[in-house]
């Protein structure tokens, strides 16, 4: 690689790293407004059955343990449960376990993987789920208002916080090419097109290395691009036919970096922000990445932002997928469906000492 690209990718990686710490200082008010803003509320209980869900490979695994148990200790409950992940079996069948022991909150130690999955049994179950970040992105967690790096804050908020109901959404996954499908639950930003393919793209050392920043050199790479062909049909309506790099679906819109790419994006409002992305050269991207930074509220025809309850999208040609992060397979056709206020969730308040 020249020198030149090199430079150019420290640029704006570092352009990035700035504009978001930037948008943290004016948008962190009215995004937790949005976030937050539902009714929280005490969970009414004096003891606890504690099951927690724990990827072991996390770095800061092994602390998050100790602490849980210290905690459940000094407060005189029985000793937490613990169900660890695997590569073969991410949590699927490690939440099912928790649950038959009837616990009253299921804490998640992971990455967005974890959470997501954890999430799909979680819905619909009225049991809490309390977040114990341990990733790179942790998506929800932002979005919930915790403060990613402190371990103790969230075991805390986890075990002894409010909690309230958030929507969630699922996916449903086609592929006429090979007759695969499967649906998933997602709880922040789902999509299809180039950001699956960053996604996909980016390099794992790189990511171990710089965290989140490392997305920024796989998106460069990514830039170009031709446009793909796709109709979209929004709460049952006629398709739109429509030229596009991307669609998001945004449950709720903060994501790493500090960037709120949906302000109006509601965790509680049993609505999805459809994105749809259609920039034909970089010059289009760089006026959405302004757009997105600077909060600017006119319109740009290669970035429009719809609200739906239900989207179908079909497409030609196979298109990459993904999940809150995670890669989830080639689709010729999708089916995003809000399921409103469906996970109850633990969140900071007065009981967890804020």
């Amino acid at each position: 690689m020249s020198d030149w690209i090199l430079y150019l990718l420290s640029a704006a990686a570092l352009a990035f790293a700035v504009s978001s710490w930037w948008g943290v200082r004016r948008l962190k008010a009215l995004h937790i407004r949005s976030a937050v803003g539902g009714d929280a509320h005490e969970s009414g209980l004096a003891r606890q059955r504690v099951a927690v869900i724990l990827n072991p490979i996390k770095a800061r695994a092994g602390e998050a343990r100790a602490t849980i148990q210290r905690a459940c200790l000094s407060a005189g409950w029985d000793e937490p449960v613990f169900f660890e992940t695997t590569a073969e079996d991410p949590g699927y069948s490690q939440v099912k376990a928790a649950l038959a022991g009837s616990p009253d909150v299921v804490l998640v130690g992971g990455g967005d993987g974890t959470v997501r999955v954890a999430a799909e049994s979680l819905a619909h179950s009225g049991v809490a789920m309390g977040l114990i970040p341990l990733g790179t992105g942790n998506l929800l967690a932002r979005n919930v208002d915790l403060d990613v790096h402190d371990l103790h804050s969230n075991v805390h908020t986890a075990l002894f916080g409010r909690q309230r109901y958030i929507d969630t959404a699922r996916m449903g996954i086609e592929n006429s090419r090979t007759g695969h499908s499967s649906e998933h639950v997602f709880l922040v930003i789902a999509g299809i097109g180039v950001d699956a393919e960053v996604l996909a793209d980016t390099n794992d050392g790189l990511k171990k290395a710089v965290g989140w920043l490392a997305y920024t050199e796989a998106g460069v790479r990514h830039l170009p691009g031709r446009r793909k062909k796709v109709s979209i049909s929004l709460d049952g309506n006629p398709e739109q036919v429509r030229n596009i790099r991307s669609v998001l679906f945004a449950n709720c819109g903060l994501v790493p970096g500090g960037i709120d790419f949906i302000p109006q994006a509601m965790i509680d409002d049993g609505m999805l922000d459809v994105v749809v992305m259609s920039p034909r050269s970089a010059l289009g991207w760089l006026l959405m990445y302004l757009k997105v930074i600077f909060k600017h509220s006119g319109k740009l025809p290669i970035m429009t932002v719809y609200r739906s309850g239900r989207i179908v999208i079909k497409c030609p040609e196979p298109m990459p997928t993904q999940l809150d992060g995670d890669t989830s397979g080639l689709a010729t056709r999708l089916t995003v469906q809000v399921k409103p206020q469906s996970l109850l969730v633990r969140v900071k308040g007065p009981a967890a000492g804020h």
